[in-house]
């Protein structure tokens, strides 16, 4: 009885090792994009200056800040919405006569203007320069709620995997028995071949020149999810 039941047990293990075998895994990667609307833009300029001393280059910069700031608020944008995003001060140096000379200053300061208002962003940019700004460093886009489109995106993800999976089994004359093991990762990314700026910098510290307002156009936002997927197929 001993042996008989010891002989069913190498059986039984040798048959599943035989179905192991007989299992092969498919390893494919999926992904899925979903576009959102960007409804956070954050323009983010300010003021350079250039002078012989140190302290007069940092009160020019200091006197337009203060100028754009009080012009924001007067129009609508709210004091936690404007923040400082950098300030810098460094001398020039002249080196023609193989001497180390300081020949000036050059400070700047620039602002992080943060907006819902997806129509005022132009605005904004205009009031700046129209009150003392000389660089525009860019408007970031975002969402604030990206949910629905990181599902999406998920969704997507994963059907584009089991298809691929589909594909590679049938091809080799395989079955898709089961999932092994799935991860996932996701980016968050602004499409910036749909933002816009319509108008040179110099047409924006023109206000007086016909058609001077700057029309910026917000961008879509692209979800990406990326998965790996083990698919078991015998």
């Amino acid at each position: 009885m001993k042996k008989f039941i010891s002989a069913l047990s190498v059986i039984l293990v040798l048959c599943m090792l035989s179905i192991g075998l007989a299992e092969t895994d498919i390893i494919v990667s999926g992904s899925g994009v979903s576009m959102v609307e960007a409804n956070v833009a954050v323009v983010t300029l300010g003021v350079t200056a250039q002078k012989q001393d140190v302290l007069d280059a940092q009160a020019d910069v200091n006197g337009a800040i203060e100028a754009i700031r009080k012009a924001l608020l007067e129009n609508g944008i709210e004091k936690e919405n404007i923040n400082t995003d950098s300030i810098r001060i460094y001398a020039r140096y002249d080196y023609s006569s193989n001497i180390e000379t300081i020949v000036g200053y050059n400070a700047s300061s620039s602002l992080a203007i943060r907006t819902t208002d997806m129509e005022n962003v132009g605005k904004i940019i205009d009031i700046a320069f129209a009150n003392g700004a000389n660089t525009l460093d860019g408007i970031e886009f975002s969402n604030e709620d990206t949910a629905d489109a990181r599902k999406d995106a998920l969704t997507k993800a994963v059907q584009d995997a089991r298809e691929k999976a589909e594909i590679i089994a049938s091809a080799a004359g395989l079955t898709i028995k089961e999932i092994k093991t799935i991860t996932e990762s996701y980016s968050y990314t602004r499409d910036s071949g749909i933002n816009a700026f319509s108008k040179n910098i110099m047409d924006v510290a023109a206000p007086e020149a016909a058609g001077a307002a700057t029309l910026v156009q917000s961008a879509k936002l692209s979800v990406n999810a990326e998965i790996n997927i083990v698919f078991v197929a015998e």
